[in-house]
């Protein structure tokens, strides 16, 4: 019996240890995230839009840091960092996976497992962790009823109807090689239709459109200033707020819907390479994925981590695209080429 009363004390003794540096791991690993602190040292950001405005700076008050933002589309941040030959800022936010696929095969990204990645959806990271995606960023039309109705025309509901002559010159779209959202549109279409017939629809679509826009931003601020009808956007919640406030109507084509991943990445050999990397893990924490999902305005469906959703937009999710994923960064030359030599100069 004495036997057995030792043995129990010394497995309780044992228990008792172990659980003790368990809690004291568990101390410790909070008080490590606590103790995050970046001196008050400066994290250059790109990113398609200063909207995420509130979500770094509750990141830069956690962790004692500053953050520069530079606005611009994707296909520019390529562009330069390739021109300029050397990073132009330390993270990457927001854009087509397109660019950043593309930017991962030039040697331009950072390769980093970001805590929390497991929990993203296939398809949704690289498999060699240089980007990871945010959300996805669905592509639609943006009308001016009062446009239409001056010009007497009704308001399109499918990608087939901007082939009508009816819309010349009505229609805005940003060009492919700059927009990472209007590149989804194309490659869409590509993935739809296959590649005959969706070069057919992308000509006949080019006679109705007179010139290609150079920023991102300009086919939904054009058609609001009424100086065109029709506007080729990522629908999210800004796109229903301006409907609302000046007398537009944002539509879900009915013959389907284009999507593409949005990127997140670290820029290789940048300033401050450690707290990029801190951001990344930071973002995919549950109450950050679901601050992202709120700015973005969009629902469940355009996550990429579930469990996140923001505002309901009446996203028809049975519409959107079959495309294929694989495809969307090694076919992008080749894809812009091709654009390049349908609509010249425009």
């Amino acid at each position: 019996m004495k036997k057995i009363f030792k043995l129990l004390a010394a497995v309780l003794a044992v228990s008792l240890v172990l659980l003790g540096c368990g809690q004291k791991q568990s101390t410790e690993t909070k008080q490590e995230e606590q103790k995050l602190d970046f001196g008050g040292r400066t994290m250059n950001v790109v990113a398609t839009s200063e909207k995420y405005k509130k979500l770094f700076d509750k990141f830069a008050q956690e962790t004692n840091c500053k953050v520069e933002f530079l606005s611009m589309s994707s296909g520019e941040v390529i562009s330069r960092t390739k021109a300029e030959g050397k990073p132009m800022a330390d993270l990457w936010f927001g854009g087509g996976v397109d660019a950043f696929i593309a930017a991962k095969n030039d040697g331009l990204l950072e390769q980093y497992e970001a805590k929390g990645s497991d929990k993203i959806k296939e398809g949704f990271k690289d498999k060699d962790n240089y980007w990871i995606s945010k959300g996805i960023t669905v592509v639609g039309f943006l009308v001016n009823d009062s446009v239409a109705k001056e010009k007497g025309y009704d308001i399109p509901k499918k990608w087939e109807d901007l082939t009508d002559p009816k819309y010349k010159g009505q229609i805005i779209m940003s060009n492919p090689a700059i927009s990472g959202t209007n590149y989804g549109a194309v490659k869409g279409i590509l993935d739809q239709k296959g590649t005959e017939k969706g070069w057919e629809y992308w000509t006949a679509f080019n006679k109705n459109v007179d010139f290609y826009s150079k920023r991102g931003k300009d086919p939904q601020e054009k058609t609001v200033a009424g100086e065109f009808g029709i506007g080729i956007i990522p629908v999210d919640k800004s796109a229903f707020d301006a409907a609302k406030k000046n007398n537009l109507t944002v539509v879900y084509p009915e013959d389907g819907i284009p999507w593409i991943p949005e990127g997140v990445a670290i820029f290789k050999n940048s300033q401050a390479t450690d707290i990029a990397k801190a951001f990344e893990d930071y973002i995919l924490k549950p109450e950050n994925q679901q601050l992202i999902a709120e700015l973005d305005g969009k629902d469940g469906a355009q996550m990429v981590i579930d469990g996140a959703k923001g505002a309901d937009l009446g996203l028809p999710k049975d519409r959107l695209m079959k495309e294929d994923l694989s495809t969307f960064g090694s076919e992008r030359d080749s894809i812009l080429k091709k654009w390049k030599e349908l609509v010249g100069d425009k």
